[in-house]
């Protein structure tokens, strides 16, 4: 995902409105669509709040910023940047995230992100893109960046073996018929989840945009019971979902990245496992909601 937005990045530099913003991470990458447009690709150094600092005062001119970095970086360190130079501002940008829940894992804490989509929730209007494959990728970015508005990208190590490259509302990828449990896949969490009730009558959906969430089509996919699969931390939909069916019955299972500090490094698989988001602890957490002792 990471190769498909640098190149994808670079294509859009054809708009003049367009400018790069960096804080080292992803120069070198970056370094060919600096030399063809060396006034839209900025490096602020090892700077993170100065690049969001940056991107407002190029938003404010009129510009279309887009913000990269891993995400702890790029929204934890910088939140009150994104939310002050940014929001409080009244402008958009575009802000890339890589690195995901635990894709670098084994560089530890530092580079860990489960709370970043949450975080980005705590502001007002903004779209969230969690793509589950790299064919994604360049379309995203593209209507993005052809909006107004505050999107953030969130790319990953992980990736389905299918591309939806259309799927921001909700798609369906398998049908159990009326009635049936929903299972809502966000990103690249979809494979896990198919195999995990590949034998039982659940329908699932796929989507790549939790914000502005698809209330319309969960209340027309939706039963009794619901289960938010996120790959971040979980529960972070749980509200979207609640409000939506607030007038129905139902039922929620939300899971995600739990909020206990391992303190290990392992990698991105080991993490799956220990949170649960690998077939086989999505599926002991299905069983367990779908079948109560």
């Amino acid at each position: 995902m990471r190769d498909r937005f640098v190149t994808s990045a670079g294509e859009v530099l054809a708009d003049p409105r367009s400018v790069i913003v960096l804080a080292d991470i992803s120069a070198d990458a970056f370094a060919p669509a600096a030399a063809r447009h060396p006034d839209r690709v900025v490096n602020v150094g090892i700077r993170e709040q100065l690049m969001i600092g940056v991107a407002g005062g190029l938003a404010l001119t009129g510009q279309r910023p887009i913000v990269h970095s891993y995400a702890p970086f790029l929204v934890e360190r910088a939140y009150e940047q994104i939310k002050l130079d940014l929001d409080h501002q009244g402008v958009g940008a575009v802000l890339v995230g890589i690195g995901a829940s635990y894709d670098r894992a084994a560089a530890g804490r530092t580079h860990l992100a489960p709370a970043d989509v949450a975080l980005i929730d705590t502001l007002d209007g903004w779209t969230v893109h969690v793509p589950g494959h790299p064919d994604e990728v360049r379309p995203l970015l593209r209507d993005v960046v052809c909006g107004t508005g505050s999107a953030y990208l969130r790319l990953s190590t992980r990736s389905n073996a299918e591309a939806y490259p259309e799927a921001g509302d909700l798609r369906v990828v398998r049908d159990a018929g009326p009635g049936a449990p929903l299972l809502v896949a966000v990103g690249p969490v979809l494979d896990a989840a198919l195999a995990a009730v590949a034998d039982r009558p659940v329908t699932v959906a796929f989507t790549h945009r939790p914000r502005p969430f698809d209330t319309a089509g969960l209340r027309a996919l939706a039963g009794v019971e619901v289960i938010l699969v996120e790959p971040y931390l979980a529960g972070t939909s749980s509200r979207v979902v609640a409000d939506a069916l607030a007038d129905r019955p139902h039922r929620l299972l939300a899971l995600g990245v739990g909020r206990a500090e391992l303190r290990r490094y392992g990698g991105p698989e080991d993490h799956d496992r220990w949170h649960g988001l690998d077939a086989a602890g999505l599926r002991r957490s299905v069983d367990a909601f779908l079948d109560p002792a």
